[in-house]
């Protein structure tokens, strides 16, 4: 039994990325990794199967309240799928809801979280969610932003970009490791070598260069495209879609980006996300 080492990160902002290169890293074959088996390698926290174990119901008829009182139960048998430390895919915000952590940190030995411009964050919101963009800038700064029971999940509570990345960056940690998305776009090696070191990995140069590039969004979409993903949202035409930093120029208003930025602007300043030409 290890730990649970969470792949956290708020919707849409590199979780899938980070969880294929470690797969990629970890099983070193000769070509990519299959995505559709992602699953097999890092459990899903809001996945029902957890859940369903400690309720005398189904899973979809349970509250928000009930789940949140077994959720510390399900995370410590999370700890038994392997016989060493566990990854956990988890886009839930760091603190409690309905008067319950949504963390068990009993269990937990550390994690990483990615975080990504929420002006490049909303557009990829907009697909996933099936929401105009407008309506995904408004559940982007919406606090009490969660998701519902069905499709296998249990609920999941995000509340807004600026309080989720606090609520995970915001007390530096040595058990957690903070990536930006767009270092790993730009750096991938440098990013991606820095996962590594602090999983206490030594893969050789070799290794790494081809987790990186079998994780590459290139490879990922081109599988993608061949197989189809599971995880993709049932409003989005495809998972995979762009995989680029600054698409918000072309796709954003001035005054959509300056709502974001009033709203989200402590958080953005921390990161260095406020364009040049939109600073005071």
């Amino acid at each position: 039994m290890g730990g649970i080492i969470w792949l956290a990160s708020y919707p849409k902002s590199g979780n899938t990325w980070l969880r294929s290169f470690l797969y990629n890293l970890l099983r070193n074959t000769p070509t990519p990794a299959n995505i559709n088996e992602l699953d097999q390698f890092c459990l899903g926290e809001s996945s029902a199967q957890w859940y369903a174990r400690h309720l005398q119901t189904p899973v979809e008829d349970a509250s928000p309240e009930v789940v949140m009182k077994i959720r510390p139960f399900a995370h410590a048998d999370m700890t038994q799928a392997f016989p060493d430390s566990v990854f956990v895919k988890t886009h839930n915000f760091l603190g409690e809801w309905h008067g319950m952590p949504m963390h068990n940190m009993d269990v937990t030995a550390g994690g990483i979280y990615v975080v990504r411009n929420p002006l490049d964050v909303v557009l990829s919101m907009t697909h996933h969610f099936g929401l105009t963009l407008d309506e995904a800038i408004e559940r982007l700064g919406n606090k009490g932003a969660a998701t519902s029971s069905g499709g296998g999940h249990v609920p999941e509570f995000h509340s807004s970009w600026s309080a989720h990345v606090k609520s995970w960056t915001q007390h530096p940690n040595p058990q957690l490791l903070v990536l930006r998305y767009e270092d790993m776009l730009v750096k991938p090696r440098r990013a991606f070598k820095s996962v590594t070191k602090f999983l206490g990995l030594k893969p050789s140069t070799e290794r790494l260069e081809r987790a990186i590039r079998h994780s590459s969004f290139k490879a990922l979409k081109a599988q993608e495209e061949k197989a189809g993903f599971k995880e993709r949202s049932e409003h989005a035409k495809a998972f995979f879609r762009s995989g680029k930093a600054e698409q918000w120029r072309e796709e954003l208003t001035p005054d959509q980006v300056r709502l974001i930025i009033d709203q989200h602007k402590e958080q953005m300043e921390r990161f260095g996300y406020i364009p040049e030409d939109y600073k005071d």
